[in-house]
């Protein structure tokens, strides 16, 4: 199901892939480790925030939703809270 915060978490993850590839050029141009490091950093956190995005993103249209309409159960919705709880 594609909610209305995916393309923007799309982007967010083009960005991250196009920071990587930049990465991995550093790594092969010889950059010192600590200027790869923290590029390193930037890439795992855009990556990071995406995610956080996406999970608040189904929690509150998927999780919430369901359970107000009465499409998912309590035991439904915590299931599925405790699975997504081990992303975060």
């Amino acid at each position: 199901m594609k909610h209305h915060s995916h393309p923007d978490i799309s982007k967010r993850l083009k960005r991250a892939c196009g920071h990587l590839a930049s990465v991995i050029e550093m790594i092969d141009a010889g950059r010192s480790c600590t200027d790869l490091a923290q590029q390193l950093h930037a890439v795992e956190s855009a990556i990071t925030n995406a995610k956080r995005e996406l999970i608040h993103d189904h929690m509150e249209h998927c999780l919430g939703d369901g359970l107000g309409s009465g499409e998912m159960t309590s035991a439904a919705t915590l299931a599925e809270f405790r699975t997504l709880a081990k992303y975060l």
